[in-house]
This record gives structure tokens, C-alpha cells and sequence, in this order.
């Protein structure tokens, strides 16, 4: 393995850190399921959006990924992978649906 090699797997192991590590429970479940399974296939410049992105204050990236509010232009297409990701996995934000509870709201 090249030396440019180990230093990418050294950022994707960071940014997948970040991804579980956020700060907020929603967060680490909205990017953390995103980064395992989108991290291993990013080039440089994928792990270069992904890491800025991860700079961005929880609340704000929030909202962008919820559409409650438009991302910055700069992490527009990542916001729509992620919110992608997350529906897939978790149905649209705001489904407010029963779908899979009992009686009284539980799950």
C-alpha cells in the first residue's frame, strides 16, 4: 500500500469517527449509516466534501438534510446523497406515520 493510500483510509477512518461522533443522536444516525456504507468507495475529493460537511455546525446540517432550510451551495449535492441515504432507510423526514407502533405510540 502507497503512502497516499494509508493516508486515505487514515481520513476515511476519521470521517467515519466524525460520522458516529457528532455531537446529537440525530446526527449520528442520519451520517453515521451514510459514511459505512459510502466512505470505502470515496476518492480524495469525495472525502474532501464529506470532511467540510462534517465541519458544519449539527443544527444547521440538521435542517439542511430535514429540507427545512436549503444547504450552502457548496454541500448541496452531499446534503441531497444523505437525505437520499436517510429516506431510504427511514422513510421521508416528517412521515409522522404509525407505521410499526403499538397501540399508545410505542414501537
Amino acid at each position: 500500500m502507497s503512502a497516499a493510500d494509508l493516508e486515505l483510509d487514515a481520513r476515511r477512518r476519521r470521517a467515519r469517527l466524525r460520522a458516529w461522533r457528532r455531537g446529537t443522536r440525530e446526527m449520528d444516525l442520519l451520517l453515521g449509516p451514510f459514511a459505512d456504507a459510502r466512505l470505502p468507495a470515496m476518492g480524495p475529493e469525495e472525502i474532501a466534501a464529506f470532511e467540510a460537511l462534517a465541519a458544519c455546525d449539527d443544527h444547521a446540517l440538521y435542517r439542511w438534510i430535514a429540507g427545512q432550510e436549503a444547504p450552502e451551495a457548496a454541500h448541496a449535492t452531499l446534503v441531497a446523497e444523505i437525505r437520499a441515504d436517510a429516506a431510504a432507510r427511514h422513510g421521508p423526514p416528517g412521515g409522522g406515520g404509525s407505521e410499526g407502533r403499538e397501540a399508545g405510540g410505542r414501537p
